[in-house]
């Protein structure tokens, strides 16, 4: 609402908006008459019997009567939210029921007061004066054809001519009240979400707010890389593979010679360097894990792994993008550690998901040591499965083993 009262003002006026406004602010007059006839009668009787137990029992439903105002705002305000304001979670049969043991919502119990006592006074009249002035002004054709004269303050309109002066006044006019009860109702709303929105739900939908914003960060990431292997693939690789032909083939054309050398030397430089992009391109999102899942991708880095790997995958089928990508990088790292640090052996890659997560490890037998370094191949992965939800963990005690333990939801 108010990115709407800073827009276009025709687009605002021909918006929902200010129609939404309106049917809150009505809404307000009748639910506060009532909170005030309710908060009268209990205040009244809990005062003249608190002499009695009885007084002190009446007095003690104000949070009820709260309670139950507050739900009616919250409902209220999906007017202006188009969407249901956070609840507390609590049912109305939980809360009666434990009433004596919870504490009272005093912010609950600040805003009924609050709308019994002024909000619906100052709702009304702003009604009253967008319903009453620009009305009697756009009606003022009619009204001097059907009842004569009509009397505005001081000024007085007898003819239908001087009647029709006046409805481009109150056209004006009905635009700045429906401009300024949408900024009413939008200040009064926010008023009632700060004082009964629970902090708990405000910080939880902070929290999974945050956590979305991530995981699209990661999507993002993700869209990103395969569009540099995609181009890289489809581009260069695909011009030094040309190169690499082209050089063939002069080896055939020319003769004996210096010449000769030169080409042979360029034709075996053009194959390095084809080799080199692909061992690239493979590291920026091999075309193996998006065509046949992780559980290949992984035999992959294994069968060209310079320490024997086994690799004992258990999963059901393919696994959610972002997941597989993270998983597969996880391994490779922990490979690639392995080769250059661990002087190892053998290494044992296992999976499967328990609890909808995936469990991977990675888990070699050699001489230990194994530490997560900041800026380090592991601390960017546990930074990545952390916008999944995930983590990662690095167990590796001085002289072995060690295990690369990753985690991270599938649904």
């Amino acid at each position: 609402m108010w990115a709407a009262l800073r827009g276009r003002p025709w687009r605002f006026l021909c918006s929902s908006w200010p129609w939404r406004a309106l049917a809150y602010l009505a809404g307000t007059v009748p639910v506060a008459l009532v909170v005030a006839v309710a908060l009268f009668v209990t205040v009244g009787v809990g005062v003249l019997t608190a002499v009695l137990v009885v007084g002190l029992l009446v007095l003690s439903a104000i949070p009820i009567v709260s309670s139950v105002v507050a739900g009616v705002e919250r409902r209220r305000m999906q007017l202006l939210l188009g969407r249901r304001a956070p609840s507390d979670g609590v049912p109305w049969r939980t809360r009666l029921r434990a009433l004596r043991t919870m504490p009272v919502a005093w912010r609950e119990v600040g805003y009924t007061v609050l709308l019994a006592v002024v909000l619906w006074v100052v709702d009304a009249v702003a009604l009253g004066l967008v319903a009453a002035v620009p009305g009697v002004l756009l009606a003022a054709p009619v009204l001097v054809l059907l009842d004569g004269p009509v009397s505005m303050g001081p000024w007085q309109v007898d003819t239908p001519a001087e009647a029709w002066l006046v409805v481009g006044p109150g056209l004006l006019l009905l635009a700045a009240g429906l401009y300024g009860a949408t900024l009413l109702a939008a200040a009064q709303a926010s008023l009632a979400r700060i004082l009964l929105d629970p902090q708990q739900a405000r910080l939880a939908e902070a929290v999974a707010e945050l956590r979305r914003s991530r995981v699209s960060l990661v999507d993002a990431f993700e869209t990103e890389r395969r569009r540099i292997e995609r181009d890289l693939h489809d581009g260069a690789q695909q011009r030094l593979v040309a190169l690499t032909m082209t050089l063939g083939r002069a080896e055939l054309e020319i003769g004996p010679g210096a010449g000769l050398d030169l080409v042979r030397e360029a034709h075996g430089q053009a194959e390095a360097a084809l080799l080199e992009l692909r061992s690239t391109v493979r590291g920026i999102h091999p075309r193996v894990l998006v065509d046949h899942g992780l559980d290949a991708a992984v035999h992959e880095i294994a069968d060209v792994s310079e320490v024997p790997v086994t690799v004992d995958l258990r999963l059901p089928g393919r696994l959610p993008g972002p997941v597989e990508a993270a998983a597969y990088f996880v391994v490779s790292e922990a490979l690639t550690n392995v080769v250059r640090h661990a002087t190892a052996r053998s290494v044992r890659v296992h999976g499967r998901i328990a609890e909808d997560r995936l469990v991977l490890t990675v888990v070699d037998d050699g001489v230990g040591g194994a530490v997560v370094r900041a800026g380090g191949g592991l601390a960017g992965l546990a930074v990545r499965l952390e916008a999944l939800d995930g983590e990662l963990s690095v167990t590796s005690p001085a002289g072995g083993p060690t295990e690369v333990r990753a985690t991270c939801p599938v649904s």
